[in-house]
């Protein structure tokens, strides 16, 4: 990737000084959405309620059997794609990839429908363990095909990913047109919440461990976003390192796929803001990201409840139309050198 790295990497982001407040707003909008999330819904929930029913009524139950398993996967599921963007970004070198854009997600998404045609039987579980094999092979295929194609410019990287995943995402389409599988495979590839209850959403504590694996191995992912030579000259084994990534930004994309579906723009958007705010050190950013991934996800889920009450829209939806007009923000405001 070397060749290739020298034109297209983003050159990494000064440490910036500490920006306490900001971190402390993020963590009250944390708390504060969360206990939110807790008593929106069709059901009435609230503290009455609860106080009326005690511990054997229906707003308790609701509480535990719903409205505690989807807060909690909700911001689980923030947290862990948004450091996956983080580390597909190190791996990359460049600010502007994530499990959306570089095909990731339609692989696990074909993943996905060779269980549900193969192994219709097949427990939860290994799905998500199949569609992070090809959610692996996807990190792989990707990082091959920009290494061999000759891009210059930022943008084109997750161009390449886009047309990638496109190419990837139409042949599952295909397929599962062919099978009589789309409505199935949907379910899968439209993000909601909406169907997370007690027993349904545990698979994503998977992607919970991925991310301390990602803090564990954090600055080691911050030299390799400093180039291969570099880290090789440090005495760091590459490769290794990228295929520890690369088993990270796979099995999260895979648990929040089976848990959630897919979401967009979030890997790639909540760590360049983070980047923006405190710099490009992977250590220090882990916790932003996780914590602006969390809020923001739970900020757009809750959108997702209330805009059509009491009807639900897809929160992929919400996240697509507000991640891509931060994308373009951070693709056109001043200072950018993606353009």
């Amino acid at each position: 990737m070397t060749a290739t790295a020298v034109a297209t990497t983003s050159t990494p982001a000064p440490a910036r000084p500490r920006r306490t407040w900001v971190g402390v707003l993020i963590g009250v909008l944390l708390v504060v959405l969360g206990i939110v999330s807790l008593f929106v819904g069709v059901s009435d929930v609230s503290v009455a309620t609860l106080l009326e029913g005690g511990a054997d009524g229906t707003a308790a139950f609701l509480l535990v059997a719903s409205r505690m398993p989807r807060t909690v996967a909700v911001v689980l599921v923030g947290a862990s794609l948004g450091i996956a963007g983080l580390i597909l970004q190190m791996l990359v070198r460049n600010k502007f990839v994530e499990p959306g854009t570089t095909g990731v997600s339609e692989f696990a998404t074909l993943g996905m429908l060779v269980t549900i045609v193969l192994w219709p039987g097949m427990a939860i579980m290994g799905k998500m363990a199949v569609a992070a094999v090809f959610g692996l092979i996807g990190t792989w295929v990707f990082l091959r095909v920009i290494r061999a194609v000759p891009v210059r410019q930022l943008v084109l990287v997750p161009l390449v990913g886009i047309m990638l995943g496109g190419i990837v995402g139409a042949v599952t389409a295909f397929f599962a047109y062919r099978l009589d599988l789309l409505q199935s495979l949907g379910q899968w590839s439209q993000g909601s919440f909406a169907s997370v209850m007690q027993g349904r959403y545990e698979y994503v504590w998977v992607a919970a461990v991925m991310v301390l694996v990602a803090w564990v191995a954090a600055d080691r992912f911050s030299v390799i976003g400093l180039g291969e030579d570099f880290a090789t000259n440090l005495g760091l084994n590459y490769r290794r390192v990228v295929a520890v990534g690369m088993v990270v930004v796979a099995v999260i994309t895979a648990s929040v796929l089976v848990t959630a579906g897919m979401i967009p723009f979030l890997g790639l958007v909540v760590p360049n803001i983070v980047s923006l705010i405190i710099g490009d050190n992977v250590r220090r950013s882990i916790p932003w990201v996780a914590g602006l991934g969390a809020t923001f996800v739970l900020a757009c889920d809750l959108i997702a409840r209330t805009v059509r009450f009491p009807y639900e829209i897809p929160l992929s939806v919400v996240v697509g139309i507000v991640g891509a007009g931060l994308f373009l923000w951070l693709l056109l405001r001043k200072g950018s050198r993606a353009h």
